[in-house]
């Protein structure tokens, strides 16, 4: 199983949030994590949007965590982001499978994902975090 780039940028955002508790720009991180700064905009939105960051306009703007650290969940980050309903054809994706229903393949997937995902809920954004001052030593290691 693999993350989408979405939700990797995703986790990279709230982590860097997370580290430096103040308010970021897009561009700050796009420089720092060497990432597109279209493809973070966009990742942005989509916090924005399920509530877990703020985005602060004009002068001084940028993004900031809406809540602490330890009230993000990373499975439900993780939730947020992906499609995991769509994993293969038979689990809601847009292909129909012939052998649908005939199979064991359906449940053990189904079954492997929930294993994932109940895993990560046990990790918060703050435990991931573990420590900010060597996060942002490998982000920004002028200002370090």
């Amino acid at each position: 199983m693999q993350l989408n780039l979405r939700t990797d940028y995703a986790l990279r955002m709230l982590m860097a949030l997370a580290a430096k508790d103040e308010v970021v720009s897009i561009d700050w991180m796009a420089d720092h994590y060497d990432i597109s700064r279209n493809h973070l905009a966009k990742v942005a939105q989509d916090l924005v949007a399920a509530g877990y960051v703020v985005s602060l306009r004009g002068r001084g703007g940028g993004l900031r965590l809406a809540r602490p650290p330890a009230e993000i969940n990373v499975g439900d980050v993780v939730r947020s982001m992906e499609n995991l309903t769509g994993f293969v054809a038979c689990m809601g994706g847009k292909e129909k499978c012939v052998i649908d229903g005939a199979c064991g393949l359906k449940p053990a997937l189904a079954g492997a994902i929930e294993a994932f995902l109940t895993h990560l809920d046990q990790f918060d954004l703050a435990q991931i975090t573990v420590s900010q001052a060597r996060l942002l030593q490998r982000l920004d290691p002028e200002r370090a």
